[in-house]
């Protein structure tokens, strides 16, 4: 997976946030990850080797963007539209941006977006009931080309399928919490994902399932290693065959 992270640092704002991996690992070498800082990989996408070719190649996986942060971070705004520059000069690369401030897009997005950047996709963070309330109706609304919604981590049933017979959603991720004071995800909560999806005909990932796993009246400690391996042998991801115009 090719990631940049243009800054670092983060302010939390909503349930999902309780157990930030990166508030985790920066206190582990003894950093506030409340401090919101550009990193030496900032220019990335513009980078060039000796030969002066790209280092970030296209052919490649997307490329994650602002995962030790949110691109959306108010913090960032004077940095941003920096970052949008290299990201227009690189039609060549798909940027995957996943964030929880999809309520403050339409101020953060260059002059000339229009409906949105091809090789962009926005992928909208809904953890619970009441954040996709909140979030999914402007995110529908948005001129974004390629739209995702994420339940990670899953607090909950998150009951979506209003907002899928859009035919805007292009996909719909599920994972549970890691670490190791977590909340647990309950299986029957992303199946009722998955079925929202399937009768929506949307394309659906289980991505992980978390450090406490629920299945079938009984919880499960898994271990980091082993969280994506089990949800893929769970076998319920479900790709679209329906062609839609997303614009």
């Amino acid at each position: 997976m090719a990631v940049w992270n243009p800054w670092h640092g983060c302010r939390k704002i909503s349930p999902g946030c309780l157990n930030c991996y990166v508030y985790r690992r920066d206190a582990e070498f003894g950093k506030d990850a409340s401090v919101i800082a550009k990193t030496a990989s900032f220019d990335l996408p513009v980078r060039r080797n000796r030969k002066g070719e790209y280092k970030l190649q296209p052919g490649g996986e997307p490329v994650y963007t602002c995962m030790t942060s949110d691109f959306f971070l108010k913090e960032a705004d004077a940095w941003r539209p920096a970052a949008w520059e290299m990201i227009r000069q690189r039609p060549d690369l798909e940027f995957v941006i996943i964030t929880k401030r999809i309520l403050r897009f339409l101020e953060c997005i260059p002059e000339d977006w229009g409906e949105g950047y091809e090789h962009v996709t926005v992928i909208c963070t809904c953890e619970d009931q009441k954040r996709a309330e909140e979030r999914l109706p402007a995110f529908l609304e948005a001129p974004i080309r390629h739209k995702k919604i994420i339940h990670e981590p899953m607090l909950g049933p998150v009951n979506i399928s209003r907002w899928l017979k859009s035919g805007r959603i292009e996909q719909v991720i599920c994972g549970g919490e890691s670490g190791d004071e977590v909340r647990i995800c309950d299986y029957s909560w992303v199946l009722d994902t998955w079925r929202q999806c399937v009768e929506a005909d949307v394309s659906f990932h289980f991505k992980q399932t978390g450090a406490r796993f629920k299945k079938g009246g009984r919880l499960y400690h898994v271990q980091r290693k082993d969280q994506m391996e089990q949800a893929a042998r769970a076998e319920i991801d479900y790709v679209s065959t329906r062609r839609r115009d997303f614009t």
